[in-house]
């Protein structure tokens, strides 16, 4: 079965946030929220880079571990998914995510911040597919369609990648090999310099 993944390649992200804007208008995302945003790393020198960070569907999810009602949870394809009508607020998952993805409509206690948002890979949520209840609580349910996240379908440059983990990975890793960086792509000259490339 396959695990679906999300990658965004940082040599090819132009800070565009063509994304983000897209997921928030397929997803009918409430005001306030953004489950997906564009970080910059050294914003206006060299070596600048951005990349697209959301959700990233974590094999072991961190939120799934720390949710005291059991609202998130990993279907078979790997999409790590939440129930709204559970949600107390509590914002466990929000402090145990990484990646900063679990969403509040509001800054306020222990639940008096709503319930939390955050990216579904465009799948929904546990309604009945395609149904007006999954569109007004979770969006637009683009896997049902046998489409990909709308957030990669419009990234002008393809620096963001969504699909299955093995083929995402095999695309990034040619691209890597196309550009001739080999090994350095991942800091080997720097660790180890005089050692080959």
């Amino acid at each position: 079965m396959a695990r679906m993944k999300f990658l965004c390649d940082a040599d090819r992200c132009i800070e565009c946030n063509a994304c983000v804007t897209a997921c928030k208008n397929e997803n009918n995302v409430p005001w306030g929220i953004n489950r997906r945003r564009v970080v910059t790393i050294n914003d206006g020198k060299p070596g600048e880079r951005s990349i697209s960070v959301a959700c990233m569907h974590c094999s072991d999810a961190p939120c799934i571990a720390v949710c005291p009602v059991d609202v998130i949870y990993n279907t078979e394809e790997g999409i790590v998914l939440h129930s709204k009508d559970l949600c107390i607020g509590c914002g466990y998952c929000f402090y145990a995510c990484p990646f900063g993805a679990p969403k509040y409509p509001q800054v306020g206690n222990f639940g008096t911040r709503g319930k939390m948002d955050k990216c579904t890979f465009c799948a929904g949520g546990p309604e009945e597919d395609m149904s007006d209840v999954e569109f007004k609580k979770y969006g637009r349910n683009r896997m049902a369609e046998g489409k990909l996240p709308l957030c990669a379908e419009m990234c002008s440059t393809k620096a963001l990648l969504a699909g299955d983990g093995d083929v995402v990975s095999n695309v990034y890793r040619e691209r890597v090999v196309m550009r001739g960086f080999g090994a350095g792509a991942w800091g080997w000259g720097k660790a180890y310099k005089g050692q080959g490339s």
